[in-house]
């Protein structure tokens, strides 16, 4: 089953092959954002029993509240794991960088450059630091809630790095409620929008912007959310459905039985992950 190896500032350890898979963790250095930043990588069965081999790469990105490790303190990696072992999944490096409540964007008063870390740095490190695919049609995005909300942005804003994004309750609204930026909702995003919340900010940043004039040709595009969502982001997902479906973009999008929750990642992402891998260059 699942080993776990902790390392830091990208020092990486050797190990022994094995048929199971493993977990390493580490930090790189950002000049962005002016401090370390924490990730795990989740390595495959063959990863190490062949190290000449390149892997298709996801970048997963976190929602509020979880960290670096949340692919394998929620359980997902034992649905992976067991997914692989039966061959209905493929083996791809996952990679998941701290992000606290970023929304992975450059803050309003930037001091937090998420964005910038996010592009420009992290994806460059990683690729120096594990074989994973350098081009496109091997790297892949996605995320829960806020991470789905990043990595929808990240996406559609920069639709040349990624073949495909697979997003997961991604926090997702296409319009706040009236008065958001008294409202506990605003706590409970966080001061990446600003604080108070701009609304005007909010706006301007949202994944809709990217979606409405993007060039999306070959982008693969997934997300599911609950039909009991509790803060309404299944409205979002089915209005990002009625924009893209304007637009005459391909896309799966789901609406299952369900709330914000933890058993709602842990019933879909293997099928997320699924259409992650039909979508990368075999």
């Amino acid at each position: 089953m699942l080993r776990m190896i902790v390392v830091v500032a990208l020092a990486l350890t050797s190990t022994l092959a094995t048929a199971a898979g493993r977990v390493q963790c580490g930090q790189t250095r950002s000049q962005d954002l002016g401090r370390p930043v924490a990730f795990c990588a989740l390595l495959p069965p063959s990863y190490d029993s062949e190290p000449k081999k390149q892997f298709p790469v996801l970048y997963f990105l976190h929602g509020i509240g979880e960290d670096q490790t949340f692919m394998f303190t929620s359980g997902a990696w034992t649905v992976i794991e067991e997914a692989q072992e039966q061959k209905r999944l493929g083996e791809f490096v996952i990679i998941t960088p701290a992000a606290a409540r970023s929304f992975y964007i450059n803050s309003k008063d930037g001091r937090v450059r998420y964005e910038d870390f996010f592009m420009r740095e992290f994806i460059p490190a990683m690729e120096r630091s594990f074989r994973v695919g350098r081009a496109r049609s091997l790297r892949a995005i996605g995320g829960v809630s806020m991470g789905g909300y990043g990595a929808l942005r990240f996406a559609f804003k920069y639709p040349q790095m990624f073949c495909s994004v697979a997003a997961l309750m991604p926090a997702l609204m296409p319009a706040l409620p009236k008065g958001a930026g008294n409202m506990s909702l605003a706590a409970f995003i966080g001061p990446a929008f600003g604080t108070p919340l701009d609304e005007e900010f909010w706006r301007a940043n949202t994944p809709f912007v990217y979606a409405r004039s993007a060039k999306l040709s070959g982008l693969k595009i997934y997300a599911a959310t609950g039909d009991q969502d509790e803060y309404g982001f299944d409205a979002g997902t089915r209005a990002l459905d009625r924009l893209l479906t304007s637009r005459q973009v391909p896309h799966t999008f789901r609406i299952y039985p369900g709330g914000h929750s933890g058993a709602f990642v842990a019933a879909h992402i293997e099928e997320a992950l699924r259409f992650v891998w039909s979508a990368y260059a075999h």
